[in-house]
């Protein structure tokens, strides 16, 4: 009854609201935030919810061409793609002049953009005191960079200290030299983790920024109250005299997605991410808007998600390491297009292959061989010693959250593994107690993810190298001295059809031995107003607001 009466007020909700106008704000766009930032430090944040913030006020060297599906990058605050040479060890870059910084009271009015600053950045990835995020780009890759991090403790160091391998050419232009090939550089030089930030700001605030931006971005920071709401004005003196398109952007703080809803449905935000707990609401069995939204003044944007999931075994010390027959038959027993259709509401796409729809080199042709088989799944499971079950430990299956969704996937798994006679444990974890357990090796048998922070297949293969094994990422503990060896060759490989070939046989390597059953490739779907234009479905193009328009 409960229920009944909550879907009366909610259509009731949805009726009266559908009568509205339009919003009355005429030159501001509203988007909301479900959580509160972790930081506006370009160095720290690297949450989704605070790169939404800043990546509208700071700008790296490169971005993703918003016109275009393509992952390609063009030039940002670079004057043109960079210089590199023969040897692809020394890459030049060329800064566009006359670029302003937004005003801040430690920072002169008329102050440019110079070389230097991107090398500032760089030099605070690497500064240990600060626990940046994003050390990782370079570690290992540029000259002098891990002495410089080792030999650097304080401010002044930071501000004083060099690395041999970046030098400042003139003030729009600096080179970096690597110490191999490193064919994901453009890639993190579009990342904010290389926006420029001007040392004389470092001085004045203890190297601490994250309370406020001195940015170059389309907007400015106009109000910032933690979980509560954001404002940002347009700039003034943006380089793109185009853009951006509207005068504000309002991000309100709305933790919950029911208040998210509701106000949608009453003007009060322009966009609406659809989680599960709206899919049926919203949706119809084949993921489009159900007939009486579609009437309405409401559009429906389907994204390519960055973050696509599997199966893991652990294949380190556990029952899983040595058995095959034992992985596959798990990997048979588990009906993919169920799980899709019911977690997902059909949203999401099973998984062909280990790499993501945006890798470069990856094909749809590519196929899971692991389809649902409970037949296949219970001969498969006697061949690996375990007939019907029998004489098989009880395997746990670790939840990567303790939210409901998540204890419905996994007795969704343990039901369609009891078919076949396997007794699955369900061990709830809050996500960082998930994450403690995958750092320290202790994970049995999981659902697994990933969210490329670039698209290229190196950024998802490091999770199998037996470089990484725990505390690193590689938290199954998979170990092929042969995938080892190509990848190496992969990282330092181009785009070309060596690179296409080396992810082939690194595949084909990892299909045999089986640390991963591929799952699905998530979508995000979002609903939003009429009013809004030229919104796109674009995956990398997180500074995607300056283009839109009222």
């Amino acid at each position: 009854m409960i229920q009944v009466i909550y879907k009366l007020c909610l259509l009731i909700s949805l009726f009266s609201c559908l009568k509205n106008k339009s919003s009355n704000f005429t030159d501001q766009i509203n988007f909301p935030l479900s959580s509160d930032i972790s930081s506006l430090d370009p160095a720290i944040a690297f949450d989704e919810v605070s790169l939404t913030i800043l990546y509208q006020v700071y700008e790296p060297l490169f971005e993703y061409d918003y016109n275009t599906l393509d992952p390609k990058l063009v030039p940002l605050l670079a004057k043109k793609m960079p210089t590199v040479s023969e040897d692809l060890l020394t890459y030049t870059f060329h800064i566009k002049e006359n670029i302003t910084y937004h005003s801040h009271p430690d920072l002169d009015k008329t102050r440019k953009v110079k070389a230097q600053d991107f090398v500032t950045q760089i030099k605070r990835l690497a500064y240990t005191p600060l626990k940046g995020q994003g050390f990782w780009l370079f570690e290992g890759k540029i000259e002098g960079i891990d002495k410089f991090k080792k030999e650097t403790k304080t401010v002044d160091q930071l501000l004083n200290n060099s690395i041999s391998g970046i030098k400042v050419l003139d003030d729009h232009t600096f080179s970096i030299k690597l110490l191999k090939p490193y064919p994901q550089m453009l890639y993190a030089m579009a990342m904010a983790f290389t926006v420029p930030i001007p040392a004389e700001l470092l001085k004045k605030n203890s190297n601490l920024l994250e309370n406020f931006e001195v940015g170059t971005g389309p907007f400015t920071l106009d109000t910032f109250k933690r979980s509560h709401k954001i404002i940002l004005k347009k700039y003034d003196k943006y380089h793109n005299t185009s853009l951006p398109k509207v005068s504000t952007i309002h991000f309100p703080f709305m933790k919950e997605s029911q208040t998210r809803w509701l106000n949608f449905l009453n003007n009060k935000i322009d966009f609406f991410g659809i989680g599960k707990s709206h899919y049926n609401l919203i949706l119809n069995k084949d993921g489009n808007l159900k007939e009486d939204l579609a009437k309405k003044d409401f559009k429906l944007i389907r994204v390519p998600s960055l973050t696509y999931w599997w199966f893991s075994f652990n294949m380190g010390d556990s029952i899983f390491s040595k058995n095959k027959n034992l992985r596959l038959a798990f990997s048979h027993a588990i009906n993919r297009e169920k799980y899709v259709e019911l977690f997902t509401n059909n949203t999401a796409k099973v998984a062909n292959s280990i790499y993501h729809p945006t890798n470069f080199g990856y094909s749809p042709e590519n196929f899971n061989k692991f389809n649902f088989n409970t037949e296949k799944a219970k001969n498969l499971l006697a061949q690996a010693g375990y007939p019907n079950g029998k004489g098989l430990p009880e395997i746990t299956l670790d939840t990567r959250s303790s939210a409901s969704e998540a204890l419905h996937q996994a007795e969704f798994i343990k039901s369609q593994l009891q078919k076949i006679g396997v007794n699955l444990k369900i061990e709830t974890n809050t996500f960082e107690g998930f994450l403690r357990k995958a750092r320290k090796g202790k994970l049995e048998f999981w659902l697994d993810g990933w969210h490329l922070d670039y698209p290229d297949s190196e950024n998802i293969l490091q999770l199998l190298s037996s470089k990484n094994h725990p505390p690193g990422v590689n938290s199954t503990y998979y170990k092929n001295s042969k995938f080892d060896q190509l990848f190496e060759e992969l990282k330092i490989t181009p785009n070309n059809d060596r690179k296409i070939q080396l992810m082939r046989e690194l595949e084909e390597i990892v299909q045999n031995d089986l640390p991963w059953s591929m799952l699905f490739y998530s979508r995000s779907y979002s609903i939003y107003h009429k009013r809004i234009k030229n919104y796109k479905s674009h995956p990398m193009a997180t500074n995607k607001l300056k283009y839109l328009s009222l």
